[in-house]
């Protein structure tokens, strides 16, 4: 194992420049961002600039064979995914990519395969695992304080939230809308808090019916003309083991809160909402509400990737891993194809 890890980014937005690049600087001496790439050469020199990275590409896979890295961060539109996750892994890199894992179930089968293959650690950033809420309630679920969680509901919702920047409503380079950008974060915590069942049925549906107009944008105004994705997206999975989880995710939507993200899981000997955290139970002859008095207040996202730095160094295992990554790509892509026939989709 390495004493500093020598990290890569590819892909120069929002996330890597307010999320990624912070995170690491965090860890101290641990880590050294030694470059950055971007097919837009300029947004790659800025945030080069703004932090100090030495070297700056515009194609990643020069970066890979120019530049000795041990660890890379894929924060590219969904598209590029699997072809960059897979150029670092096979260049003998760690990597933390971005959530969704990919746009289809055979590149995250691919991507999971060559990270067996080549012994390299794939993780993917679905930093909810990571806030105390969630790691709270998963050691109360662990120890069987809720018994069999057999349902679940997932909430993405927002009001007028349909992203103002980047590629988010094209779906070519996206896969899709609000179910594969924001609702499989709340997604991919109901699983991880049901130890992620083997999926068994999907129906979904899907709306567009306000993106495409000209209104109000509390996150920019985005392009209604070229709008090409959901703005909203409903479904139900059940699972082999009998259990299931209804679904429901907007960019925009005619309904109260400006945005809402939760999950309520129940089991059969209690239940939980999980932001803000609730849980429920019966106990002694009564029904009762169980609030934590205090939670850790360190952010999600920077202890995602402090926890990937360590698994990196140390040889720890992620909390996401390649194989749930097919299994949340499977249920998405399913909820895809279910609302494009409109019939369930037997997985």
């Amino acid at each position: 194992m390495t004493n500093v890890l020598r990290v890569g980014i590819v892909g120069a937005g929002s996330i890597a420049s307010d999320v990624h690049v912070p995170a690491y600087l965090k860890c101290g001496d641990k880590v050294e961002i030694v470059a950055v790439c971007d097919i837009v050469r300029a947004k790659a020199e800025q945030l080069a600039e703004k932090f100090s990275i030495a070297h700056v590409f515009t194609d990643y896979k020069e970066m890979l064979q120019k530049v000795h890295l041990d660890a890379v961060s894929v924060c590219t539109p969904n598209k590029f995914h699997a072809p960059t996750t897979i150029a670092a892994l096979e260049a003998g890199c760690h990597v933390i990519c971005e959530k969704p894992p990919a746009m289809t179930v055979a590149e995250a089968e691919q991507m999971a395969a060559t990270a067996a293959r080549v012994g390299k650690y794939l993780t993917y950033g679905l930093n909810y695992r990571h806030t105390p809420e969630v790691e709270v309630l998963k050691r109360f679920v662990d120890a069987g304080e809720l018994g069999d969680l057999y349902a679940a509901r997932v909430h993405a919702v927002r009001r007028r939230g349909i992203p103002g920047w980047g590629v988010f409503t094209n779906k070519e380079l996206q896969g899709g809308g609000p179910l594969i950008d924001i609702g499989v974060h709340m997604l991919d915590t109901a699983l991880y808090l049901m130890d992620y069942p083997e999926p068994d049925c999907v129906l979904g549906v899907t709306y567009q019916k306000l993106g495409t107009k000209r209104g109000v944008g509390l996150l920019g105004a985005w392009d209604w003309q070229n709008y090409s994705v959901e703005d909203m997206a409903r479904g139900m999975i059940t699972f082999k083991n009998g259990a299931s989880i209804l679904l429901e995710t907007a960019f925009a939507a005619n309904v109260g809160p400006l945005d809402k993200m939760d999950v309520t899981v129940m089991g059969d000997r209690g239940g939980a909402d999980v932001f803000p955290l609730k849980i429920y139970q019966e106990k002694h002859d009564t029904l009762i509400d169980i609030t934590p008095a205090h939670l850790s207040e360190k952010g999600n996202h920077d202890l995602q990737i402090e926890r990937f730095v360590d698994c990196c160094l140390t040889g720890s295992q992620p909390l996401s891993t390649p194989q749930q990554g097919i299994v949340l790509q499977k249920i998405i892509n399913a909820l895809y194809e279910s609302a494009e026939t409109g019939k369930a989709l037997q997985l």
